[in-house]
């Protein structure tokens, strides 16, 4: 798979916040769930892919181990949700409001500055 975050992958997504991280990543899953709500699978599964792989940058960058294990459950509810049998029991309405978190986060840390 090619990758599509090229010059966030060469290490300036490390140099982010986990807070803008993961905004960055739920931008990625609203838009797929904007595009799965109007049956436009190719590009809800591109927004997908897309976050995956923000998730997968996340991952190789953690420096905090209790990181690593909110991201790599993150995936797999994403994949569960997404592609699965949703055996978390998410919504499009649960994955609003666990990044809307991380988005007030980031935007009151931009502010600070």
């Amino acid at each position: 798979m090619e990758i599509q975050h090229k010059e966030l992958a060469l290490g300036r997504w490390a140099k982010m916040s986990l807070a803008e991280q993961m905004a960055n990543i739920g931008s990625e899953i609203s838009r797929a769930i904007h595009w799965r709500n109007k049956n436009n699978e190719k590009y809800s599964h591109n927004s997908i892919n897309r976050a995956l792989e923000l998730i997968t940058l996340s991952i190789d960058a953690v420096e905090n181990k209790s990181h690593l294990k909110e991201l790599t459950r993150l995936r797999e509810a994403i994949n569960d949700y997404f592609y699965g049998d949703n055996e978390f029991s998410s919504s499009d309405l649960s994955w609003q409001k666990y990044f809307d978190h991380f988005n007030y986060s980031a935007r009151l840390k931009q502010n600070r500055i």
